[in-house]
């Protein structure tokens, strides 16, 4: 009886345990991703605001030039 219920427990424990070491763990991964995606779109409408200004100035002087 004390062994059954002793594993009982253990079981029991194991599984309520689980449910909070998912949510220690997914929470600073969601938040590292949300940051990291932020930074990714800034950085790259930074390049695309760069080689646009470059590609204009490029056409122009391919017109002027014909």
């Amino acid at each position: 009886m004390k062994k059954s219920l002793c594993l009982f427990m253990l079981t029991l424990s194991a599984l309520l345990l689980q449910g909070c070491i998912h949510k220690v763990v997914t929470t600073p991964v969601k938040v590292a991703y949300k940051t990291t995606k932020g930074v990714v779109k800034g950085t790259a409408k930074a390049i695309n605001a760069l080689t646009d200004d470059d590609e204009e100035e490029n056409n122009k002087k391919k017109k002027d030039k014909d």
